[in-house]
């Protein structure tokens, strides 16, 4: 009789914690689910930043073969592909671009206006990579950015502009204005920022030497422009 009891308890036992078996289950299937949806989302990322960079790659090698030079530098950096000018490139303490330059703007906006990562939106080719991006909700930014550097020698007072900062602006501002205009290109496509001296490549106060500190400041006076593509979230604002 006591044996019946028990079996009987053991049964009601059982029936009672049958749910949490099927609920383990469920569980286990939807973590399962949503681990190998993040996996399929984490590989269509890695595919769309794999044809990007790939496109980028390609205007690389366009630039480095046509424009390097010892006054232009062309570099493949995290921010896209990296352009520095170097050398005469604007009057003394003005904003306006030296004449001699243009014939580079020129090439380099031409570069620019004909490679694929700037016409990938025409190109049949990359139509799956454009739905591919739409479907997560973004869309594919292209920007030509310009950064203008300055050394550290503080402006006269007498000077156009009160210091460097704004020196710095105006002139990348004139800069990819030209850019753009020889680009034939949208100025939607363009941005400019001014750093004054306050990113050296080299830190002008840790020499000694004039000839060397002239040499560092030579340097530090550049422009960098930037060619980059990145995602961006549909409604946000773009440049």
């Amino acid at each position: 009789m006591e044996i019946r009891r028990q079996l009987s308890l053991d049964e009601r036992r059982a029936k009672s914690t049958a749910w949490a078996l099927t609920f383990a289950d469920m569980v286990t299937l939807l973590l399962t689910f949503f681990v190998l949806l993040l996996v399929i989302l984490n590989d269509a990322e890695k595919h769309i930043d794999r044809v990007i960079n790939q496109l980028l790659d390609v205007t690389y090698e366009e630039l480095q073969e046509n424009v390097a030079s010892s006054y232009v530098s062309v570099d493949r950096v995290t921010k896209g592909i990296k352009i520095t000018l170097r050398g005469k490139l604007f009057k003394s303490m003005s904003a306006d671009v030296d004449t001699r330059v243009y014939p580079l703007l020129q090439q380099v906006g031409g570069i620019i206006r004909t490679s694929k990562i700037m016409n990938v939106f025409d190109d049949e080719e990359y139509v799956p990579l454009l739905e591919l991006i739409e479907k997560r909700g973004a869309f594919l930014n292209v920007e030509v950015r310009c950064e203008g550097h300055t050394d550290d020698l503080k402006l006269p007072r007498k000077a156009a502009y009160p210091s460097n900062w704004e020196l710095s602006s105006a002139r990348s501002l004139n800069l990819v204005k030209l850019l753009s205009k020889y680009a034939g290109m949208s100025e939607k496509h363009f941005s400019a920022l001014g750093y004054g001296e306050f990113r050296p490549i080299i830190d002008v106060d840790t020499l000694r030497h004039s000839a060397q500190k002239n040499e560092a400041r030579a340097i530090n006076r550049r422009v960098e422009i930037y060619l980059d593509a990145f995602l961006k979230q549909q409604g946000s604002v773009g440049i």
